[in-house]
Formats: C-alpha cells, structure tokens, sequence
C-alpha cells in the first residue's frame, strides 16, 4: 500500500481560530488572502489499498485519534498522520458511517444484512448490532446527540425513508421519521437539527426536522423552486442553525437557514477553483467550509462570513474526484477516487490557516557542470513581517530520484536563491517548501529546468587559398556524450571584407554525418579576407555550437 510521504514534517501547532457562526450572514468587510499553491509537499495522500464499492464509496468518519473509510466488506483505519493501523472486516456492504460524540464508538451502516453494527473505536471490536428487518438497505447515518438517523431504500422503488435510534437504549427501537421516499436518502445532522435529502429524483428535494425533543418536520425545500438536481452531500453546522448542500444549480454550494428554510447564500468559486461540488464539511468553530470537487480544483475552502475564498488546492499525487470530506482540528481529511477505482485518503494539513505564498522563477535553461541559478519569494498573508525564514530545497533528477540540496533561507523581503551545479542532462524539477508556522500555513513551490549537454563545432582549411580556385573545408560537430547519429543540419555564412566593403552571405546548408563530420565547398570569385562562419542550432539534449574559420583570399599563392 503506497503511500505519499511529506518532504519535511511541520512542527505541531497549537493556534485555533476561534470564530463564531452567525445564522444569518452579515456584511462584512472583504477579507484579502493569496490563495495558496497547488497542496503536496506537507500534505500527505496514502493509498488505502482498497477499491470503489457501490455501497457509499469511501465514507469517512473520525473518532479516537483513528480515521475509517467504508468499502464493501471492511473499514480502512488510518492514523491522524495518515500511516494505515488495520481493519475492521467481517463486515458485508459496509456503506454510512457516524461517530459518537466522544469518539468512542463508530456506527456503520450494512445494506444487505440490513443491520447497523457498533464498533469500538480502541479495540476494532463489534460490540452490538442493530437489526434493521423492515427497512430495507439502511445506507446513510447521521448522529444527533444520542440519536443515530439512518437512511434507508433500494434503488427508487419509494420504500426509502428515515429512522431514528435512541441509543441509549440496549436494543433501540426504529423510530419513523420519513417514509415513502425514493432510495436512501443523504442525512446530517447536528444541534437538533436533521436534514433529509431526496436524491435521484430530478430534481431533488430537501427536507428538515426538530430533532431536539419528538422528530417535528420543520418544512420542505422543494427542488423545483430551487433548482436542485445532483444532491451528492449535506451538512448541519455545529449549532444546527445553518446546513449546507452540493452541488447547487449554479455548480456552487449553498447555505440555508435551517429554521426559515431560506437560501443565505451561495458559495462558488472563483475562476481558478471553479469546478462541480462534491462534498462539503465544516471547520469545527463554524468560520469555515470546505468543498471538494469532481473537477477544478480538488479541494475549496471558503471563509463562510464573507464568503471569501481561502484555499483552491490540487492534489498533486493522485487524480481523481473527492468525494468524502471530515475535519479533524485545523486539518482535513478526504477520500479521493481514482479513475481505475481507487481509494486515497488526502490529510491537508493546517487548512484553517491564513495562507502563505511561495514562488520560484527557473533560469530559462542549464548547462552541464555549469552553475545554474533560480531565484524566489516568500510572502505572507496580509504582508505580515517575515524575517529569515529556512526554506527546504529538493531536486528531482532526470532519472525520477528526488534529493535533498542545503537548505536556504529568506532574506528580510522574503526572497531568495538556489543555486545548483547539475551534472548530467536532462529535466530537473526543483521543489522549495516552507513548513509554516503556529499561525500561517505552509506553502511550496516547484519549477522545472531543462539542462543540456555541452556540444561544439570545429572548422579546418588553408589560411591562404587563390581567387577562382575550389576550396573545401572540413570539420566536425562534437557534443559529449555523442549521440548515436547525427544529420542535423549545420548553417554556413561567408564573410567577406576587402575595398568594396563588408558583405555576408548565407551558403548552402550541409549536413553533420552519423560520426559528426561535414565539409563544404566555395569558389572564392574577388580577393579579401575570408571568414566561413558554421553554426549548429542545437536541440533538446544539446548546447548551440559555432565556429569560424578565416581564409586570405590572393590573386596567387605560392
């Protein structure tokens, strides 16, 4: 199982961002943030060694310092870093999964056996199971207090809806909450509040109960009136009085009043973070949300007050849409699936804080053993003061190796410089990356430098020759290493001065053989100093070469 591992680990931070979410949204002044470059070096993407399942693909749930991803017969557990701890199998069509509060136990929801089974999230360990008989294909779980909702349905046969759990309870009993909806419908919930998600119905529907005492339906968003089609997530912020839905009808994410049922607000991204909404999760204090996306940039948060964008991140690792999202302190998890059905899972660290920015600028080419020289700035948000800052700098090789150079450090204005010798030809990718600190967030940079080998040209002949006479002149094109064969074209330029003036001309071009030779041939028609000019244009692989060769062109030689 592969795993994508860090650079260079950052310290552990403390700061929080301690903001509170207000049901409605007030004007606020914008707030003025880079957005951060594409995420890869302090982030990590680790291969779960598992595939898509039908049954909720890769819903994510995090409790106890554990992180667990449902596929078919299994959960994935990781640690917070990422690294893989093992699995809880023995499990048939493993679909939704919520965590209790304290993060002791883990529900999961199992379609065919129809069971939601618990498992305690230290020992792995089944502790109970939750038999489901009468409703059929239990799919999606919400946790409310000591409530657990479970949505229920196969396919859009209208014997879908919602129960609810008590448990406290030894062996809770199914509470009705909804019936007769089409398939298994989205839920989320918290603070009292649940929303119902009716999918696949073109459009869809959502629906919102008080959950706080007896379940009381609140109201009906109807899909028509709203344009909602493609429902794919839902979540209820910390204090249930606000939820978000993807995707909206614009390609955006949308913000509702959980009480009046009215739209807030509408999220969508700018135009280089603009894609189609996925998922959707919320920061723990509520001043976030983050969207993932099936296309444009992978991962979107967005400050929820102002609705400003604060990240528009891309992961670098591996391709493909994400789909489940969950926050765990400052950072976030995701679960990404590849075009051949694979499942990742994507820790973005220290996602909540403000972004730093670096850039490097590449010289526009190198040369073997010759010193080459990039230069770059760092920049903080809101053009805070920096300082010296240690930058790490790696070096990717032609041959795909990736090595670690000696590390440079900002000057007071941020910028700095790599220089590096490189010692064969080739592309070298060159990465620097800041590790942030206790209040910004670290950033990268790559840029990639096509260095290539040295060649040159070398032109014999006679130094003398007479007027009107055939003169042949020979050399050879010598790049290191040689190639296996050559032809490439060489130019040949005449120049000619004598008490007519200066005059060049541009002479047939010849060819390099397969052992790098060339000759040509000039009938020189007037007298005066000669020089024959050769010149090679150079490749991919190879340096330009020039050469020239200068002749006394006399009415006679003896």
């Amino acid at each position: 199982m592969a795993r994508s591992r860090p650079l260079a680990s950052p310290p552990a931070r403390l700061a929080r961002r301690s903001l509170s979410l207000v049901s409605t949204l007030a004007t606020a002044a914008g707030l003025l943030v880079a957005l951060s470059p594409a995420a890869s070096a302090a982030d990590t993407t680790t291969d779960l060694g598992v595939d898509y399942s039908v049954y909720r693909p890769g819903d994510l749930a995090l409790g106890n310092g554990k992180v667990f991803v449902s596929s078919g017969d299994q959960l994935v557990v990781a640690d917070t870093d990422g690294d893989l701890l093992g699995e809880v199998g023995g499990l048939t069509e493993a679909s939704g999964l919520a965590m209790s509060q304290d993060g002791a136990r883990l529900y999961a929801a199992l379609v065919g056996p129809q069971q939601v089974v618990e498992i305690d999230t230290a020992t792995l360990e089944i502790t109970r199971s939750i038999d489901l008989p009468s409703y059929p294909c239990p799919t999606h779980l919400a946790r409310s207090g000591e409530w657990l909702w479970v949505g229920y349905g196969c396919d859009s046969n209208w014997d879908g809806g919602v129960v609810g759990l008590d448990l406290t309870v030894t062996a809770p009993q199914p509470i009705v909450v909804a019936s007769e909806i089409s398939g298994a419908p989205l839920l989320a919930a918290n603070g009292g509040t649940l929303v119902v998600g009716q999918v696949g119905t073109s459009p869809d529907h959502l629906f919102v109960y008080d959950v706080s005492g007896t379940p009381t339906m609140r109201g009906e968003i109807d899909g028509f009136t709203h344009n909602l089609d493609n429902l794919g997530d839902l979540v209820v912020t910390p204090d249930g009085s606000n939820f978000f839905s993807v995707p909206s009808a614009e390609r955006g994410t949308d913000l509702w009043d959980a009480n009046s049922l009215e739209r807030i607000r509408s999220y969508a991204g700018d135009p280089a973070a603009e894609g189609s909404p996925s998922s959707v999760a919320i920061s723990p204090d509520g001043a976030y949300v983050v969207v993932g996306q099936s296309d444009g940039a992978d991962l979107v948060m967005y400050d929820v007050v102002t609705g400003a964008t604060i990240h528009a991140l891309d992961n670098l690792t591996v391709a493909g849409g994400t789909d489940r999202l969950a926050f765990s302190g400052t950072d976030v998890f995701a679960v990404k699936t590849t075009s051949s059905r694979r499942l990742h899972l994507w820790r973005v660290e220290d996602i909540t804080f403000p972004a730093s920015t670096l850039m490097l600028t590449p010289p526009p080419g190198g040369v073997v053993n010759q010193p080459l020289l990039l230069t770059g700035r760092l920049e903080l948000p809101g053009g805070a003061a920096l300082g010296a800052k240690p930058l790490t700098v790696t070096r990717r090789l032609p041959d795909g190796t990736t090595e670690t150079l000696a590390g440079v450090t900002t000057a007071p204005d941020g910028t700095f410089t790599v220089t590096d010798t490189p010692a064969a030809g080739g592309a070298y990718t060159y990465t620097v990356l800041w590790e942030g600190d206790d209040h910004v967030r670290w950033s990268t940079a790559s840029a990639k430098v096509t260095v290539k080998n040295t060649s040159s040209l070398t032109v014999t002949g006679p130094s003398e020759w007479p007027v009107g006479a055939a003169l042949t002149l020979s050399g050879v094109l010598l790049p290191t290493p040689p190639p296996s064969g050559w032809g490439y074209p060489l130019t040949v330029k005449r120049t000619v001065t004598n008490a007519n003036g200066t005059v060049t001309t541009t002479l047939p071009g010849v060819p390099a053989r397969k052992n790098g030779t060339y000759s040509f041939s000039d009938r020189p028609a007037e007298t005066g100093h000669y020089t024959y000019t050769v010149e090679w244009a150079g490749n991919a692989g190879y340096t330009p070469a020039k050469a020239d060769h200068e002749v006394e062109v006399k009415e006679s030689i003896e």
